[in-house]
């Protein structure tokens, strides 16, 4: 199988490099924004009659969450634009485009972890370009799958993972969010089972949506202490409530998802989260 991955040098992207040479039957192409301007129509055209993929794993996104609400135009460009046309050339030529979402496109008022069939309701713009993307993806694809994650960190890019490290180091203490509910998600394990589902959902056709993180609950105070303690670093963390730091975008408060779906088709298994951030830290280290 020919794989085209977009926006292959983020976190996503590299962690799909690193597994790589686990598939020797996938034949890999990695672009990012120098090998191909996924926001400009023509050539993506060009691009796909040159290569003819049989797959798209699109992880390209414009990520900048706060900077998004001063510059939704380019946010959508890269969000939703791009991904219409992926997923017009993808159809064009019969190719399975598998496209990363984000939890911010539900509003986090529910108590109750989100379904793939919940209502969404973005409150930010990134959250909006995000959901944006997802119908480009349900409109133009004859065949597709979605994936919400939320918290991504990986051993690649910058990241939450990364700041707490970086800030622990040089500061004695830090105040962190404590009433935002979440999961966090290793981009290495999410990068697994897009390389395992891939083959049988290109055998099918229509649009699979699916929720995936990492197993388990965290706020962000949470998520900060067990980074810091698996660190080794000398810092206080200390809980905050969301008012007391004050960003641009708003945050869904509750992003926990309910993964019933893929693991009951793709009969995986999902590593819960504190695991996964010892296994990237032991890679950091």
């Amino acid at each position: 199988m020919k794989i085209l991955v977009t926006g292959s040098k983020g976190q996503l992207g590299n962690e799909i490099r690193v597994l790589a040479e686990s598939y020797p039957d996938f034949d890999f192409i990695y672009t990012d924004i120098d090998e191909l301007d996924i926001t400009d129509r023509s050539k993506v055209e060009d691009f796909f009659e040159a290569n003819q993929p049989q797959i798209i794993v699109n992880c390209a996104a414009y990520t900048a969450v706060d900077k998004a609400e001063s510059d939704e135009t380019t946010a959508f460009l890269i969000n939703a634009t791009a991904v219409e046309n992926l997923a017009k050339s993808a159809a064009r030529i019969g190719a399975l485009i598998v496209h990363i979402s984000t939890d911010y496109v539900f509003d986090g008022k529910s108590y109750i972890p989100y379904n793939e069939s919940d209502k969404t309701n973005p409150q930010s713009a990134y959250g909006r370009t995000k959901l944006a993307g997802e119908n480009a993806v349900r409109q133009y694809a004859s065949k597709g799958v979605i994936l919400r994650t939320s918290w991504l960190y990986s051993a690649f890019g910058n990241n939450f993972v990364k700041t707490m490290i970086k800030y622990g180091i040089e500061r004695d203490g830090l105040n962190v969010v404590f009433d935002q509910v979440g999961t966090p998600t290793y981009a290495n394990d999410l990068a697994k089972v897009i390389l395992e589902i891939i083959p049988s959902a290109f055998l099918k056709s229509g649009i699979d949506l699916f929720h995936y993180s990492n197993e388990g609950v965290a706020s962000w105070y949470d998520f900060a202490r067990t980074v810091i303690a698996f660190s080794g670093i000398s810092c206080d963390i200390k809980p905050i409530l969301t008012k007391e730091y004050p960003l641009p975008a708003p945050r869904p408060c509750f992003s926990v998802f309910n993964k019933s779906k893929i693991k009951e088709m793709y009969k995986i298994k999902i590593p819960y989260w504190s695991d996964s951030v010892k296994d990237c830290m032991q890679r950091l280290k």
